[in-house]
């Protein structure tokens, strides 16, 4: 064979070899497109189902997905000045799966996760890990393990919190149904918080965040969690949204998370606090008894932030006339605030109002409302005047509602001829009535006030601070969760006290702290004394139950001074739940 013909066989050769392999070179992707389709996704061509190689393949590339969305959050580091002292945190952002006990992919729970760093543990962690590196080198396998250990920065491990695992952590969480966290995370717990107007008032936009020295970071590692549908938090695709919307659901969702979490971070070690606002103070109520019965994990406190646990004490209408004499001594406060009282009442202090306002609520104003129809003519006009002293409101509009006024009602006539409005969140804000002859309240000044000034921060400071990348809405309020299902409940109010008391009784070491606000009209001071006082505990066990006060309404936080005084409550509180921990470890060092 000439050159020239070897040189043609050679190169007729080469081209066949590329044309061999030029299909895979062409689209290199294209079968780990098909195959990293979910089941759902992929639309069904008549084949068989039972396809096991490529179920198996499907499934294989399903889970993959599924692993990086549940071990890729975004970590960040800061830190922030608190009681004089600097803190240092690491923040972790991401979404946690969770899954059947098949694997089986039910929703993604969006969560963000700050830590106190412990430079001592950083240390150790470090050297740990650099002397692991120079073995690996010393051993020949230097390339291997470099690789390997950039590798491991993606492992929950490297991902979890630095510092010792035994130091307490607070799951916490705000209500709706329908709520993120962002009202606790940057108005009240987290390293930085929305900037407010402390009297009431409101702040132009855009609006910024500044440094939260009334954080409790450095008493407690906290973790923000957002239920399915709020936040970046969503069902998994395929899977029914309404399996996470109601009071069951909810409970169950969350409480799976609390579990997974503490597992995926080992911190069962760790002493664990709840901390609910509004709804979120009946759905720590429910997780007391979840957590305890389903996994066997036992709390040592439980916040209680403006929260209700018994419906029946908010629901102010028909013949529920407990309800109408919890919300008297919120209308004093409010009616003392905005200067509507008479001299005598208007020159005492809030708190001897409201204590005036409870002694009649829950005392002759109470027995009126029982006595219905049947109520003497003079004992009447005497409930009448005396209630009219107390909220500001004029005989003639209490005769007329039948001595009993709901929030909204009361909200809108209190400033009347002001052409005004209060609020219902925080009844210190008022606003313009847009329909002066209406019954009933128009909107809610205090949440016009500072639903736009969380929004702007919490976006800004997710995509910017936290470095989380993701394109949908962040669902601060949805109302995508509605109908909640209460349905167990058919026939009764919700009421998730029995589970509170309960978990209580089981555990002697529970310990519950509530904190309410004056002008607060979404779930009255009153209500939740009431329902403290209803708990049928023993006196040994209801000691573990506290409460406080504060000069602001729903977000008692949103007032500053509160907020400073919280922050002080809250340690005391926590310092009481902790004292049998640390009295144990001590015992434990002794031995």
């Amino acid at each position: 064979m000439t050159h020239h013909a070897k040189f043609l066989s050679l190169l007729l050769a080469a081209i066949t070899l590329l044309a061999v392999a030029a299909p895979s070179l062409a689209k290199p992707n294209q079968d780990d497109v098909e195959e990293s389709k979910p089941k759902s996704a992929v639309k069904d061509s008549g084949d068989k189902k039972d396809d096991s190689a490529d179920d198996a393949t499907k499934e294989g590339a399903k889970k993959g997905d599924e692993k990086k969305a549940d071990d890729a959050p975004v970590v960040t580091h800061g830190t922030v000045t608190i009681d004089g002292k600097e803190v240092a945190y690491t923040a972790t952002a991401g979404k946690m799966v969770i899954k059947t006990d098949d694997g089986t992919p039910k929703a993604s729970v969006f969560y963000i996760a700050y830590t106190k760093d412990d430079p001592k543990a950083e240390a150790a962690a470090k050297n740990e890990k650099k002397s692991e590196q120079e073995k690996g080198d010393i051993e020949g396998e230097g390339e291997e393990g470099e690789g390997e250990e950039s590798a491991d920065d993606d492992e929950p491990d490297d991902d979890a919190p630095a510092g010792p695992n035994k130091r307490p952590i607070t799951f916490a969480f705000n209500g709706g149904p329908g709520s993120s966290s962002v009202w606790l995370h940057l108005g009240m717990l987290g390293p930085q918080r929305v900037k407010l107007d402390s009297d009431a008032g409101t702040l132009p936009p855009p609006h910024e965040l500044i440094p939260n020295e009334y954080s409790l970071l450095d008493v407690t590692d906290i973790v923000f969690i957002d239920p399915v549908s709020t936040g970046f938090s969503r069902p998994a695709k395929g899977e029914d949204r309404k399996q996470f919307h109601g009071y069951d659901e909810d409970i169950r969702s969350v409480g799976q998370f609390i579990h997974d979490y503490t597992s995926k971070y080992g911190r069962w070690a760790s002493p664990k606090f709840l901390l609910g606002e509004s709804y979120g103070g009946i759905r720590a109520a429910g997780l007391s008894g979840e957590l305890q019965d389903r996994y066997h994990m036992y709390l040592n406190g439980v916040v209680l932030v403006s929260g209700v646990v018994d419906f029946q004490t908010l629901m102010a209408y028909g013949n529920n006339d407990v309800a109408y004499a919890l919300f008297v001594p919120g209308y004093a406060a409010t009616a003392w605030y905005h200067k509507a009282l008479g001299d005598d009442l208007q020159k005492q202090s809030v708190e001897e109002v409201v204590a005036a306002a409870e002694k009649f609520a829950s005392g002759p104003y109470l027995r009126a409302l029982m006595a219905g129809d049947s109520l003497e003519k003079d004992r009447r006009e005497e409930i009448v005047a005396r209630m009219a002293e107390l909220t500001g409101l004029s005989e003639d509009y209490i005769e007329a509602s039948n001595l009993r006024v709901p929030m909204a009602r009361f909200g809108k006539e209190l400033l009347r001829k002001q052409g005004k409005i209060i609020g219902r969140f925080d009844s210190r804000y008022s606003g313009l009535a847009l329909d002066e002859v209406d019954s009933t309240t128009d909107y809610d000044p205090s949440a016009s006030a500072v639903f736009g000034a969380f929004t702007s921060a919490l976006n800004d400071y997710l995509r910017g601070t936290l470095k989380v990348e993701e394109d949908r809405v962040y669902e601060i309020l949805t109302g995508n969760v509605h109908p909640w299902d209460y349905s167990e409940f058919t026939n009764r109010f919700v009421d998730a006290s029995g589970t509170l008391r309960d978990a209580m009784i089981q555990n002697p070491y529970l310990k519950v702290f509530a904190a309410c606000g004056y002008y607060d009209l979404a779930t009255p001071a009153f209500a939740m004394k009431y329902t403290r006082d209803h708990l049928n505990l023993v006196p040994e066990v209801r000691k573990n139950f506290t409460t406080d006060y504060y000069h602001g309404g729903h977000m008692m936080y949103a007032h500053e001074p509160s907020l400073a005084k919280l922050r002080k409550d809250l340690v005391k509180f926590y310092d009481s739940a902790l004292s049998p921990v640390d009295q144990e470890m001590d015992e434990a060092d002794q031995r």
